[in-house]
């Protein structure tokens, strides 16, 4: 059987099942579905998009026909519109995951290392300038607590204050922290 013969058939059985006839859109799905898994995996490697792709890309297309199979022409030859489905579910996959690109840890691991010692560098400067706009005892509370992770207890006691009293101390400095920052 031809290509155009094949597709003639195919699209004589949508129309039926565009009419409402089961058998007839089952006989087309199953006819159908290898044809759309060999455009999708052509269409992969065209692409560059990995070959396991192309089994979502079908199962998107079979749903979009279901779907959208009374918005098929049937005046029309049916093979573009698969084909256009099949495109345009690739794309659609495409963009959700994005273009990725594996790259060994190896040949990256010096630049990370150095970016991390920035990073955090980065971090302390921008700690310490929040913190310097803090009020004693407030700056010697949250540098305690929050950063060098010493308990209330200890920190109460360091500090010759009440428990009660650097929790609230406490918490008014994250406060205003939290001010200070939303309005930078």
């Amino acid at each position: 059987m031809t290509q155009s013969a094949r597709e003639e058939e195919w699209a004589n059985w949508l129309r039926l099942a565009i009419k409402g006839d089961a058998q007839a859109y089952s006989r087309f799905l199953f006819a159908v579905t290898p044809y759309l898994r060999a455009m999708a995996r052509r269409r992969c490697s065209l692409y560059g998009a990995p070959l396991s792709e192309a089994e979502d890309v079908v199962q998107e297309v079979l749903l979009a026909i279901h779907l959208k199979r009374g918005t098929w022409d049937p005046a029309r030859p049916l093979g573009p519109w698969l084909t256009t489905l099949v495109r345009n579910k690739l794309i659609d996959s495409l963009r959700r995951r994005g273009r990725q690109k594996n790259v060994p840890i190896d040949d990256v691991s010096d630049f990370l290392e150095a970016a991390d010692e920035t990073n955090e560098a980065a971090d302390r400067i921008d700690t310490e300038t929040m913190l310097a706009r803090l009020k004693e005892p407030q700056r010697d509370i949250v540098r305690s607590i929050s950063i060098e992770g010493e308990g209330i207890r200890e920190t109460a006691a360091r500090l010759k204050m009440t428990e009660v009293a650097v929790r609230v101390a406490l918490h008014r400095a994250l406060k205003s922290l939290a001010a200070l920052y939303r309005s930078e």
